[in-house]
């Protein structure tokens, strides 16, 4: 899976569980909190989210690691090579 279609289903999660937000828009290197009006509660949303649909785990430990786009697409293209 390239990092663009990881791009693409962290982006499709995001709509779904926030459908008011403008995802078109987002700066893959600055964090999603300054762009969008996510909660920790969305954010875990989105953690619970990549478990269910794709079996991706993500440890607490490594939420850090889900920040931006970008790292987004870092951390998790490799785990969908995985999955």
């Amino acid at each position: 899976m390239t990092a663009q279609e990881v791009k693409n289903i962290v982006l499709k999660i995001i709509t779904d569980i926030a459908p008011d937000e403008d995802v078109t828009s987002i700066d893959d290197n600055l964090t999603l909190r300054e762009q969008i009006d996510l909660d920790s509660m969305d954010f875990l949303d989105i953690v619970m989210e990549l478990r269910k649909r794709h079996k991706i785990e993500v440890p607490q430990e490594d939420y850090p690691k889900l920040a931006t786009l970008k790292s987004c697409m870092d951390y998790l293209t490799p785990k969908f090579q995985t999955a």
